[in-house]
């Protein structure tokens, strides 16, 4: 081999050197994708709700004011927020409640999340609504306590909405995604510790889980494990479907009809509710989980049917 020839076969070897171990610190220095971010990747966004652990900054839309960290328990998780207008109220009647519940796989989220409340509270506290977004204790603690948190939650808040102007006969359960099951539990009569006065309705986003045993009996996601447990004897308790009961408030199934299971299980549910006597009536929308969430008060025709059944029962 001549000397030029030479040089440039070990040019080309420490290139080719130099070149691999960039690969390999660039492969090193990238972080692994978070579980929960494969896990989103897999189901194309299924789970995507928009919430996080981050609290957001403590703000409120123009013409609105917040009345941060009321305790409704003893623990901290146990604490809503309360936004009313800080306009002159139109009447002298008391205002109607929209009470709502944020979702994030029973595990996580805030209730000061954006995506979980901004819009509703610029739209309804405009149209002339309190609303309240709560936090609760979330995973280890077992889902029943969950909703425990939930019916504790809006029995203290209706004890003391007259504080805010809000009408405690005038409420409406609302939740997302985990939130919406927590919602949809309650609002089919399971038992709880607490008793909230009678309420005008229910609002389940998306609900994650309308039939816990049917989510359990089929191939499904690890988060569901964590939430329900591996004993079929204990998900009827906490399965919405399995709770139902005759006298219930009416209620609203959104749903997205880009998820698979998503409308088929909430027309069951609204099948077995009607036949008990109850009103549920089921919204399909051509929205992504976390966009039922994030785009409710956002002026839609989907805002517009949410807005046109809570003006039923206001």
């Amino acid at each position: 081999m001549t000397r030029p020839r030479c040089l440039h076969a070990v040019a080309a070897l420490i290139a080719g050197a130099v070149a691999s171990t960039a690969i390999a610190q660039s492969d090193t220095a990238r972080p692994a994708p978070h579980r929960f971010d494969r896990l989103r990747n897999l189901m194309g966004g299924d789970l995507e709700d928009g919430t996080d652990n981050t609290r957001s900054a403590r703000s409120a839309p123009a013409g609105t004011r917040v009345i941060p960290d009321i305790p409704y328990g003893a623990d901290p998780a146990q604490r809503f927020d309360v936004y009313v207008s800080t306009k002159p109220p139109a009447s002298v009647a008391p205002a109607p409640v929209i009470f709502f519940v944020h979702g994030g796989g029973w595990a996580r989220g805030d209730k000061t999340n954006h995506q979980v409340v901004e819009p509703k509270i610029a739209h309804w506290v405009d149209a002339g609504y309190v609303v309240i977004s709560t936090n609760y204790r979330m995973l280890p603690t077992p889902i029943a306590q969950q909703a425990d948190d939930v019916a504790a939650a809006v029995t203290f808040a209706q004890t003391q909405a007259g504080l805010w102007g809000g009408d405690p006969k005038r409420f409406v359960l609302m939740g997302h995604s985990a939130g919406a099951h927590l919602v949809a539990l309650v609002g089919a009569g399971a038992r709880s510790a607490a008793r909230p006065q009678a309420w005008r309705a229910t609002v389940m986003l998306d609900s994650a889980a309308l039939d816990v045993p049917a989510v359990m009996g089929n191939r499904h996601f690890g988060l569901y494990d964590r939430a329900f447990g591996s004993d079929p004897r204990q998900w009827a308790a906490v399965s919405p479907i399995a709770q139902l009961t005759r006298g219930t408030a009416p209620m609203l199934a959104v749903c997205s009809s880009r998820r698979k299971e998503s409308c088929p299980a909430a027309d069951r549910f609204a099948a077995k509710a009607n036949g008990l006597g109850g009103k549920v009536r089921v919204l399909r929308e051509d929205l992504s989980h976390m966009e039922i969430n994030a785009t409710l008060g956002a002026a839609s025709d989907y805002t517009a049917k949410v807005d046109a059944f809570l003006q039923s029962v206001r």
